[in-house]
Order: structure tokens, then C-alpha cells, then sequence
């Protein structure tokens, strides 16, 4: 194997083996606890500009395939792995995980010490850092990653979000039947793609709701003039602060009283839209173990988590109720409006493969778009 290094902004330097597309990549370096995923996780729009680390060390076991595709390449800048398999086994297995790297020009690194590498990320914070596999010096690397712009005060979704209109009405994926749900579209709603996973959009045509999906910078008007029963906010990469436009026309469309529901950078700029603000945390919030309690009944949901920015809970109007909070650190997960069908969670009730703890918001959100339920 080709050797490789990985180079932090602060000088720790991690020596492996080179994985995937050999060459240079830059990024910011976080991890994600996760046991399963990887394929969702590595497809995942809101990864742009990061390269991962896998705390689990076992990744590629599965191998890849175009059903459990988030979106239509990898996001990521990058991975880390402990130990990546090498040989696929599974019946729905379409090619293994390697040459699905390279294929998509994804340079990794294996063979390190993830657990040092995240323990140094958890007490230090997630911070730039530099894939070499060609060569390039420690020295060079160094200077590449404390160069680095790094993702604070940057607008990603330009670079993830589609360009024009697009109409989506295919279901979920069932296991049985190796096919997609095609169910009855009675209702219509228009989502924001600001960097938008698939399961999303499944998870709306599951129930009943045929999704336009829009441009990030889609203008208030031009949605309303296409008269939906209910608008989506979709997750998406970078600083939400950035995305000032779309926190414009979040505003106007709240004046439409037309249901909403935002997920992730959607809950970020709906928080925007209604006076708050957000900011950039330690390390972020990415796996599928993280407890948040639902103030409104008192119970725990196991969620799925990919964000490295939250809202500040110190300057909430009086209509707005915070329904959410994170176990971990007491950061806000969710809120809803007092008095519009509005509401957002900051975690992704879509995870696949889960957990599915907090599927039954996408039937409240169907509730409201049918007209027979509450945001509560």
C-alpha cells in the first residue's frame, strides 16, 4: 500500500496508508460516531468541504449501491478510516468500496489511530486539515491546511443546490419487493433544496405529498405563485448565517401561513427567519446516537445528527416555543411557531438506515398539509 499522512492546522501530523484516489485534498476534518451509514453519510450534501473520520473501524463491509445514494456523488472532501474492508459482502452489494473512491476521485486515508484522531478533534475542536497520498511534503501540507478558509462565514449551497425546478415522486425503497413505493399524490409541496438528501423526498411521497423541489434562491413569489400546500426546508453544508437570502424569503413566505418544516440548515434559517442566530460549535453533532429530549412530552429520541452549527436559545420571541434540546449539550434540536403550522428539528428524522424515532414528524408535517392536524 501507498503510504499517506494526514496533516492538522495545528501540526499534529497522523502516517497511514493511502485509501480511495491517490493525490491532495483539503477540508475541514471532523468524525461521525455512526456504526452504519457510511454510504449515506459520504452522499450526504451537507458533508461538502469535510473530510471524515469513521469512529467505527470497520467501513466498506457492505460495499456500495446506487439505491442508498443521497445525492448523485460523494460530498465529502475526504475520509479517514481505521480499517477499511477490502472485500464487500452483501447481496445488494454493486461493487466494493474502494474502486467506488476512485471512481468518484475521493482520496482517504486508513490505517491511523482514529480514536487518538477524534479525542484530539473533541479537546482541540474540528479544525483544517490536509490528505496527502502523492507525495507532497509534511511542510507544504502544513501550510495548505493553516491557509485553508475553513467553512465559517461561507455560503455551501450555492455549490450543492440543483439549478432548476425538478418534480420528485418516488417513495421509499422496500427490501421485499427490490422496488420504490409509487403511492396516490394528493397534495403538493415545494421544497428548498439548499443541498437536500433523497430519504427526504421519499419520506414527503410517502405520504401523499408530490414534492417540487426548488433552487436554494427561488424567490418567495415564484413559490407561492405555485400555490403548494406545504414548503420544506432541506438540510444543506456550510455557515447558515451565510445564506442570507434564503432567510429573506423564509421571512416572506411566513406571512403566506402556508405549513412549513425545515430539517438541519432549514431549522437554522427558519431560527433565522424568526429573529435568532447561530454559531459554529466545538466539533459538531454527527452520528446516529444522540439523545434529544421533546420538551413538549417528556420523551427521549434516539436521532441522527450532522451539523457543525446550531441556533442560540438566548434571544427567543414570544412565539416561538423551543420543542427540542440535545441530551449532549442542551443545544437547541427543535421549535415551532405559536401560532402558524411551522415547525423544525435541527436532526434528520430521514437517517437511513436510522434510527427511526423520530419518523412520525414527516406525518405531522402531513397532518398540517392536509389540514387535519397541529405542529404540536
Amino acid at each position: 500500500m501507498a503510504a499517506a499522512f494526514l496533516a492538522l492546522a495545528d501540526g499534529r501530523i497522523f502516517r497511514g496508508e493511502a485509501l480511495g484516489a491517490r493525490g491532495v485534498t483539503i477540508g475541514e476534518v471532523c468524525f461521525n460516531t455512526s456504526m452504519t451509514g457510511y454510504q449515506e453519510i459520504l452522499t450526504d450534501p451537507s458533508y461538502t468541504d469535510q473530510i471524515i473520520t469513521f469512529t467505527y473501524p470497520h467501513i466498506g463491509n457492505v460495499g456500495v449501491n446506487q439505491v442508498d445514494m443521497e445525492s448523485e456523488s460523494i460530498a465529502v472532501r475526504g475520509l479517514i478510516v481505521r480499517a477499511p474492508a477490502r472485500i464487500s459482502s452483501n447481496h445488494r452489494s454493486e461493487r466494493d468500496f474502494e474502486s467506488w473512491l476512485v471512481e468518484h476521485g475521493v482520496i482517504g486515508i486508513a490505517g491511523i489511530d482514529t480514536r487518538a484522531l477524534v479525542r484530539h478533534l473533541r479537546d482541540h475542536g474540528a479544525q483544517n486539515g490536509v490528505i496527502v497520498s502523492d507525495g507532497t511534503s509534511e511542510r507544504e501540507a502544513l501550510a495548505m491546511a493553516r491557509s485553508w478558509q475553513g467553512l465559517e462565514g461561507r455560503d455551501l449551497v450555492g455549490q450543492v443546490s440543483r439549478t432548476h425546478a425538478e418534480t420528485w415522486d418516488v417513495g421509499s425503497y422496500h427490501l421485499e419487493s427490490a422496488s420504490f413505493q409509487t403511492p396516490e399524490l394528493d397534495r403538493h409541496v415545494v421544497a428548498f433544496d439548499f443541498g437536500c438528501k433523497h430519504n427526504i423526498f421519499r419520506k414527503l411521497v410517502d405520504r401523499g405529498l408530490k414534492v417540487t423541489a426548488v433552487p436554494a434562491k427561488t424567490s418567495a413569489a415564484d413559490v407561492l405563485a405555485m400555490r403548494p400546500d406545504g414548503i420544506f426546508l432541506s438540510n444543506g453544508p456550510g455557515d447558515p448565517a451565510a445564506v442570507s437570502y434564503a432567510v429573506e424569503t423564509i421571512r416572506e413566505l411566513l406571512e403566506a401561513d402556508v405549513p412549513m418544516f425545515g430539517i438541519c440548515m432549514g431549522h437554522q434559517l427558519l431560527s433565522q427567519a424568526l429573529g435568532l442566530s447561530t454559531f459554529k460549535l466545538k466539533f459538531g453533532h454527527r452520528g446516529g446516537n444522540h439523545p434529544v429530549k421533546d420538551l413538549t412530552t417528556g420523551r427521549i429520541e434516539i436521532t441522527s445528527q450532522n451539523h457543525g452549527f446550531a441556533v442560540r436559545n438566548d434571544q427567543v420571541p414570544g412565539h416561538v416555543e423551543i420543542t427540542h434540546v440535545s441530551l449532549f449539550d442542551g443545544t437547541v434540536e427543535g421549535l415551532r411557531l405559536k401560532d402558524k403550522p411551522v415547525f423544525s428539528v435541527q436532526y434528520h428524522p430521514e437517517a437511513s438506515p436510522g434510527p427511526h424515532d423520530a419518523d412520525y414528524l414527516f406525518d405531522r408535517f402531513a397532518s398540517l398539509v392536509h389540514g387535519t392536524g397541529s405542529s404540536r
